[in-house]
């Protein structure tokens, strides 16, 4: 990897598709906090990231130097199985042609945000980068992941071509305060802590969870993720792809253990083996995000849980969404 300057972010004109979301409000918020005022957030109301039109529309609008692309179509295990079309369509287009425009406006940088799920169902623990390409993704969330995985094969094919200024990180999954709640949708944490916190309102005496409880997941507390991505925009340079995680495992039967802990839920809890466990483990091997970016996940586990069940239960009706 060859040595670079770091950019000086607060100078910079930026787009952060995705802004308005889950993760994309703490990258605004690491953003402002280290100067940055020339932030433009396209809104999907105006600005359809999916057509040329809306994209063409967001750049003229912005003229950004730099692109920090994490508007995504995304999903637990259900709402893979539901929608593989569309995660597949939606955001490979939203990514080729968002870097493609980038391109012919030569700005001084992209920086395009993957996925976990883009590595083989079998890679042996912990993934290391360089196995990303040794085998076929989990199969639930396979369009998804392959769609983000072509988006590395673009990034990577210009930068060879045209010397474009482009980087792919692959965060694991993500958890914490703004999560999505909802459960035709959320990810594996809002949805339990989600399935808890009702059951013990309702006094229900158990939980019905997906699967064995067997696999295992790595989770990121999103602020430590927001922070990762902008230090790999103002430090990384580098064609290969790039993990963020916590370096941290834990099987999903420990995770339901740990939820209903702070939930208070002391019922039983049944496993529908019938329902996918999806890949078998996930854990990311860090050692390139520490050694280029100085990038360490700060956030315990037991901490973040915390503060998401916490800011679930003051957000009342509004965290339900």
């Amino acid at each position: 990897m060859k040595e670079m300057l770091p950019i000086e972010m607060s100078s910079k004109r930026i787009m952060v598709t995705g802004g308005a979301g889950f993760l994309g409000s703490y990258v605004l918020k690491k953003l402002r906090e280290r100067g940055c005022e020339n932030i433009f957030v396209p809104r999907s109301a105006t600005h359809d990231l999916v057509s040329m039109d809306g994209v063409l529309r967001a750049f003229d609008q912005s003229q950004p130097e730099v692109v920090i692309h994490l508007a995504a179509k995304v999903g637990g295990i259900g709402a893979n199985r539901k929608n593989p079309g569309s995660y597949f369509y939606d955001n490979l287009m939203m990514g080729v042609q968002l870097m493609e425009v980038a391109r012919q406006r030569k700005i001084s940088k992209f920086v395009g945000l993957g996925t976990i799920c883009s590595y083989p169902k079998h890679t042996p623990v912990p993934f290391r980068e360089e196995e990303v390409w040794n085998g076929y993704p989990e199969e639930t969330n396979a369009p998804y992941g392959l769609a983000k995985k072509m988006l590395l094969v673009q990034s990577q094919a210009y930068r060879d071509q045209y010397g474009f200024n482009s980087i792919h990180l692959m965060p694991v999954n993500l958890y914490g305060p703004g999560d999505n709640f909802n459960p035709e949708s959320s990810h594996v944490i809002p949805a339990l802590i989600r399935k808890c916190e009702d059951a013990v309102k309702a006094g229900d005496e158990e939980i019905v969870v997906w699967g064995s409880g067997k696999a295992t997941r790595e989770f990121l507390y999103v602020e430590d993720c927001a922070e990762a991505i902008i230090l790999a925009a103002e430090r990384y340079d580098s064609t290969e792809p790039l993990n963020i995680g916590s370096n941290c495992e834990i099987t999903i039967r420990a995770l339901v253990e740990k939820i209903c802990e702070h939930t208070g839920f002391k019922g039983r809890i049944r496993w529908d083996s019938t329902k996918p466990d999806g890949q078998p483990r996930r854990c990311l091997d860090t050692q390139r995000a520490k050694e280029a970016l100085g990038f360490v996940a700060d956030t315990s586990f037991d901490d973040g849980l915390r503060r998401t069940i916490e800011w679930y239960r003051a957000a009342g009706e509004k965290g339900m969404v």
